[in-house]
C-alpha cells in the first residue's frame, strides 16, 4: 500500500470531500484521507498539525473496513454506515464502500452517549 504521486482519487472530487467535512464540522476537522485497497492520499491536514502519522499503518488497518459491508451483511442491526473510533485526544471516523474509504479525524465532538454506554458495557464485562 502506498502514497501514490498520481493521487488515487481525482482533484475535484477529493476537494468536493474536504469541503462536505469542512462545511459539516468545520474546524473540528483535523484530518481527512482517501484509500482504496492499494493506494491512499491525505486530502486535508489541520495547519496546526504535524504531518507526522503513519499514515501507511492506519490505512492498512482501516482498509479491513471495506468488507464490512459483506461481513455485517443479514445482521439485525441492519446494514453497515460506518464506523467510529474513540481516542484519548480525538475520534477517527471511517466510511467505506466496497473498494474505497476515507477515514477522517477530529476533535471536539461530543460522544457522550457513546462514552456512556460504554463504560457500562465495560463495568458489566469486568464484573
Amino acid at each position: 500500500m502506498s502514497a501514490h504521486a498520481d493521487a488515487p482519487i481525482d482533484e475535484a472530487r477529493a476537494s468536493e470531500l474536504v469541503s462536505a467535512c469542512r462545511t459539516t464540522i468545520g474546524d473540528q476537522l483535523r484530518s481527512l484521507t482517501y484509500f482504496t485497497r492499494d493506494e491512499f492520499a491525505q486530502l486535508y491536514l489541520r495547519s496546526d498539525l504535524e504531518s507526522d502519522a503513519d499514515l501507511a499503518g492506519f490505512v492498512e488497518h482501516e482498509s479491513l473496513g471495506l468488507d464490512a459491508h459483506t461481513a455485517y451483511r443479514g445482521s439485525e442491526l441492519g446494514e453497515y454506515e460506518y464506523t467510529i473510533r474513540v481516542f484519548e485526544h480525538g475520534f477517527l471516523v471511517r466510511v467505506t464502500n466496497r473498494s474505497e474509504g476515507v477515514f477522517l479525524t477530529t476533535d471536539g465532538l461530543t460522544l457522550r452517549d457513546f462514552d456512556e454506554v460504554a463504560a457500562a458495557a465495560g463495568a458489566l464485562l469486568e464484573s
